[in-house]
């Protein structure tokens, strides 16, 4: 059987939780913005069916939806030139979900770390979406055809999952209908870690709020954080192999290099030798400077909802016109009476 050839596409999707902060902007978002100027055709996605594998309050989901895509297109995400939509507004996402439920084995499921980490030892009490949520982001993927999808290395393990599963599909029908989506992990901060501990990834879930940077936070809070971020008594090595045992020395580097578009070598060249005292100033200065403009296009989007929902409405439109013909030669291959 020849292979097929599939149009190189790109996918990628956040769930809207809330509380953003620069890493969903230098590990995600930025790094979209990064594809949609590389001309292949981009799709960003809140994926709010996620979001629901645990309890969210409704009022809150809706506003946090709403501040996912305000962030997307104030970080420069273009409307017109990527599909920007949210999940539940194309149904063929958990249609083809169904599908691949039946299509991946429990065994598959049970070897998923991100379930484990987040069901902790109340796992009989977490939610069945939780559990099989890997095969709808799967489905998220594939009822596009995606053919890249820029993640971080905490998702490289559902990636697998997806072709596991579009393998599976193709093997079991005989056909080679899905692609062998490849995950894009690159750049120099794909994982910003704690201001606290260069050991933990930084989350707002963090009980301290010293420990990140929240897209909303003004320019003194910023310079504050990274004034007070945690490092170690030595100035910065001159070389990036002098960081490989300085795991907040390295963070706060690779956010420097990553907010002004410098590979790590670019970026100690400027700063290599200086004590944290002078690094720190410059990297707060920096951050502000590329933060700010979009903290105040956030706001002033969020200040007119109904321009955000006319744009998701209108990505859904465009996200169905690709995914629906997928799914209905997906019923056709499985063999349902259409």
């Amino acid at each position: 059987m020849a292979e097929a050839s599939f149009t190189p596409r790109v996918f990628s999707g956040i769930q809207p939780s809330g509380g953003l902060t620069l890493g969903n902007y230098l590990g995600a978002v930025k790094r979209f913005v990064e594809m949609q100027e590389r001309g292949v055709e981009t799709l960003y996605c809140m994926v709010d069916l996620h979001a629901i594998t645990v309890w969210q309050d409704p009022e809150a989901l809706r506003r946090n939806t709403r501040q996912l895509a305000a962030f997307m297109i104030a970080s420069g995400i273009d409307p017109e030139r990527s599909i920007v939509f949210n999940q539940s507004q194309v149904p063929e996402h958990a249609q083809l979900g169904w599908i691949f439920n039946c299509v991946a084995r429990m065994g598959w499921m049970k070897r998923m770390t991100q379930f484990k980490d987040k069901a902790g030892k109340n796992a009989e009490n977490a939610s069945l979406g939780l559990f099989g949520y890997p095969a709808l982001m799967a489905a998220d993927i594939l009822i596009y055809h995606a053919t890249h999808v820029p993640v971080g290395e905490d998702q490289k393990q559902h990636l697998e999952l997806t072709r596991d599963i579009a393998a599976k599909f193709n093997h079991d029908y005989g056909v080679e209908f899905f692609p062998m989506t490849e995950p894009v992990i690159e750049g120099v901060a794909t994982k910003v870690m704690s201001l606290r501990d260069g050991s933990k990834k930084m989350s707002k879930s963090d009980p301290s709020d010293m420990s990140r940077i929240n897209m909303g936070d003004d320019a003194d809070t910023i310079a504050q954080k990274f004034r007070k971020a945690r490092t170690d008594p030595e100035p910065l090595p001159e070389t990036v192999d002098g960081l490989a045992d300085r795991a907040e020395a390295r963070n706060l580097v690779a956010i420097y290099a990553a907010l002004g578009d410098r590979t790590m070598e670019e970026a100690m060249a400027e700063v290599g030798g200086q004590p944290f005292a002078q690094f720190k100033p410059r990297l707060a200065d920096l951050a502000v400077e590329k933060l700010a403009p979009i903290s105040a296009e956030m706001t002033r989007l969020m200040d007119d909802p109904a321009q955000i929902d006319a744009i998701l409405n209108r990505g859904a439109e465009r996200a169905r016109a690709i995914a629906g013909p997928i799914l209905d030669r997906t019923y056709d291959i499985v063999g349902m009476v259409r």
